[in-house]
């Protein structure tokens, strides 16, 4: 939804990133347009046909796949460093080689290979200098806030096909054993864990909709649409508590209206970006 902000060009720039990452992720997942995720038997093979159309699409050679080709068309048009492209991969693999995070820096680092590089590509799309590390770094913060409520929200989809995005660091000292934090006994754990999420979460964007002052317009309501529709994913998960994972939390379309429509307000009222908060945890910088 928040893509139709953007002037038409960088719309369907944006669209093709995103069915690039959208058919990686499905692969990766063995799921359907982001849903019925399901333990797949075969993630090494499945990761290899990934990094082998990823490459011939950035070579430029036709790949007879549409969301591949996307990509292939995306690089001709901008100059999308593939560093970015590698990082989001890399981020595949650790899935692949099911990879737990042992501490917070494990997570936000994880967070960073499966959202913040597609961020910091989405802001070249939008006319992003590949060499503004500082802008770069905000569009990265966007994206590692969006991972982190995907996180919150997704704890049970995610446990049912064995895989835990939250330290292990957070469940000893929460006590409790690492795959068994779905247990009923546990969930009043959990979520103060979820709500610790949400926190940092709000954090990474409010970061990031300084990062997006220097965005035109169009491209800075956006952003700022998506952010809001984002934290109010998180923000619901942290105030359900104990039943936050009782329904898949979801954000209404009136209620997305609404929060475009601040974030429209918002994006008016442009001005000089704060400094970067240097307690951020901050990506590699591939420049």
């Amino acid at each position: 939804m928040a893509s139709r902000l953007f002037d038409r060009r960088t719309r369907e720039r944006a669209w093709l990133l995103y069915a690039w990452a959208r058919a990686c992720d499905d692969l990766a997942d063995g799921q359907a347009m982001g849903h019925d995720m399901t333990a797949v038997a075969d993630p090494a093979a499945r990761l290899a046909l990934i990094r082998e159309l990823t490459a011939r699409a950035l070579a430029g050679e036709p790949v007879g796949h549409p969301a591949f080709d996307a990509l292939r068309y995306l690089v001709a048009e901008c100059p999308v460093p593939h560093g970015f492209i590698d990082d989001v991969i890399a981020g595949f693999a650790r899935d692949a080689e099911e990879w737990r995070p042992r501490s917070e820096t494990d997570m936000l680092g994880y967070c960073y290979h499966v959202a913040g590089a597609i961020g910091c590509a989405m802001a070249v799309v939008m006319g992003v200098s590949p060499g503004d590390s500082a802008t770069l770094d905000r569009a990265s913060d966007l994206g590692i806030a969006f991972q982190l409520a995907n996180i919150a929200r997704d704890v049970e989809e995610d446990d049912r096909v064995g895989r835990c995005y939250l330290p292990e660091e957070w469940l000893v000292e929460m006590d409790m054993p690492p795959g068994q934090h779905m247990k009923p006994p546990f969930r009043a754990r959990l979520a103060v864990l979820a709500k610790r999420l949400a926190g940092m979460a709000a954090a990474y964007r409010a970061s990031a909709a300084e990062g997006a002052q220097g965005l035109p317009f169009r491209s800075r309501w956006a952003v700022l649409a998506a952010s809001e529709i984002y934290g109010a994913i998180a923000r619901k998960v942290a105030e359900r508590g104990e039943h936050a994972w009782d329904h898949r939390v979801v954000v209404g379309r009136a209620e997305k209206l609404a929060l475009a429509a601040k974030a429209g307000a918002a994006a008016l009222n442009q001005r000089t970006p704060r400094p970067r908060d240097a307690e951020l945890w901050t990506r590699p910088d591939r420049g």
